[in-house]
């Protein structure tokens, strides 16, 4: 019983070391970004960015997955990914 003494004081100061970290982040728009974000994981990193993300222009395009554009190229119809 004389361990929970020591943990749970413990427990709490870890607590709210973590909200008070995760509330400068917000505050300080760290997760600004996250439609930028979600499209950028899905670029390959050997190939260089088109000319509009060169250029500083922040233009958001679709990305469709290797996969669809190979069975489009063989005729596989029009199907939405």
């Amino acid at each position: 019983m004389n361990v929970l003494v020591v943990l749970i004081p413990i427990s709490l100061v870890l607590g709210g070391i973590g909200l008070v970290a995760f509330l400068w982040t917000v505050r300080s728009d760290q997760y600004d970004d996250a439609a930028g974000n979600a499209a950028r994981i899905l670029l390959d990193d050997d190939q260089a960015p088109p000319p509009s993300e060169r250029s500083g222009c922040a233009a958001i395009t679709t990305v469709v997955p290797a996969a669809a554009q190979r069975s489009t190229e063989r005729g596989g119809g029009d199907r939405s990914v």
